[in-house]
């Protein structure tokens, strides 16, 4: 139990530090990931690191589901150390004030807005995990109460609380808060941010990865490369999402719990293709 306790304490001190080191952009932060930073070959941080230097500075990135800006974020590195531009979508306002706008208030280039995607400009709710704002919990956060339902039958919120020695109410009806947040459509926000491309497109919608690309039309946005989480996807419509991207011209690989898309031609990242 004490081992446990200075685990917790440590990892918690670790992540405050490195938010810091982050939201300042630490000189010896954005050193590490710009000289000694070597990820794993093969993997899909591998293809973001050499696929993030081709542009030299002029890379325009949408993130759906930013959450806090780091924790678990494929491309905050990437950001940070490349000085990307674009826009970063968080709907929960909690997590978005206390964390994303923070961490990003010194990069010129990333617009940091609290909404979700959508079909259509406008009101919607969310459901969240109602007694814990910890990252594990706020990334459960859904359009679908069913989800969240879900994550405590099948023991996903168990063991966490387990884990971080939460004690769930006895009381069913603090299980699952509901927020209304604010729904941006893609037309609407490439206009609204002048974005004339999008070199990436990543996606974090808790099993609502397949509605967002559709949402985006790629036929007609044209982002040169998809990455979406396939975790939460049903089998059915993971397919379907492979036949969408195949059909408008992407090559496709799931690393892990995502899947990466590229537009062809691959050129230079065919390699990350070739199994």
């Amino acid at each position: 139990m004490i081992l446990k306790s200075i685990k917790y304490w440590y990892n918690n001190q670790w992540k405050a530090l490195r938010f810091n080191l982050s939201a300042n952009n630490n000189i010896f932060f954005i050193g590490f990931y710009k000289y000694l930073y070597n990820p794993g070959k093969g993997r899909l941080s591998s293809f973001l690191d050499e696929y993030s230097k081709k542009f030299k500075g002029d890379f325009t990135v949408i993130q759906i589901g930013a959450n806090d800006g780091i924790t678990h974020d494929p491309i905050h590195k990437f950001i940070k150390r490349d000085q990307w531009n674009g826009v970063l979508l968080e709907p929960q306002s909690d997590v978005f004030n206390t964390f994303l706008k923070k961490i990003y208030a010194k990069n010129k280039g990333i617009h940091c807005v609290c909404a979700a995607i959508g079909y259509q400009d406008g009101k919607q709710p969310i459901y969240k995990i109602g007694f814990s704002n910890m990252r594990w919990a706020t990334g459960l956060a859904s359009f679908s109460k069913e989800k969240i339902e879900q994550a405590f039958e099948n023991g996903i919120v168990s063991y966490n609380c387990t884990q971080y020695r939460i004690d769930i109410p006895e009381d069913k009806n603090k299980w699952i808060s509901e927020e209304a947040v604010e729904v941006i459509s893609p037309e609407s926000l490439i206009r609204r941010y002048s974005l004339n491309k999008i070199d990436l497109l990543q996606i974090d919608a808790e099993g609502f990865d397949l509605e967002v690309i559709k949402m985006f039309e790629i036929e007609k946005s044209k982002p040169k490369a998809i990455v979406f989480e396939n975790v939460g996807l049903l089998s059915d419509d993971y397919n379907t999402c492979l036949a969408l991207l195949h059909s408008n011209d992407y090559v496709t690989r799931k690393f892990g719990p995502n899947t990466l898309a590229l537009k062809k031609p691959l050129g230079e990242f065919q390699k990350y293709f070739d199994r």
